[in-house]
């Protein structure tokens, strides 16, 4: 497990209840938006979800996105923008770490 990414102003921010047990996921609450940042240490295959707009920056590691029938890979410095409602799967390797910002204030909850 790599503890050692995020700085500690990142680790010193609020737990987020990100599912999956290797997840580690650190809280930023605007008033009407979440800042996540995600750190996975196990291969993670999100089922098929939607929710308000969502715009990732792959900060380390590789994600493959599918939306609207489409697979991307993303990689290290690449963004991706999920619109509101719109249904997408994504597989997250090891050792990725995210910034996830999502366009709602309650899209996870403070640990």
């Amino acid at each position: 497990m790599q503890e050692d990414f995020f700085p500690e102003i990142i680790t010193n921010l609020p737990r987020a209840d990100v599912p999956g047990e290797r997840v580690r996921a650190y809280l930023l609450q605007g008033e009407r938006k979440q800042v996540v940042f995600v750190a996975f240490d196990d291969d993670v295959d999100a089922p098929e979800e939607s929710h308000a707009a969502q715009w990732v920056v792959v900060l380390d590691g590789e994600v493959e996105l599918t939306m609207a029938g489409e697979k991307a890979v993303y990689r290290r410095g690449d963004t991706y923008f999920v619109p509101a409602g719109a249904p997408h799967t994504a597989r997250i390797k090891a050792g990725s770490r995210l910034l996830d910002i999502f366009d709602e204030a309650d899209r996870y909850r403070r640990l």
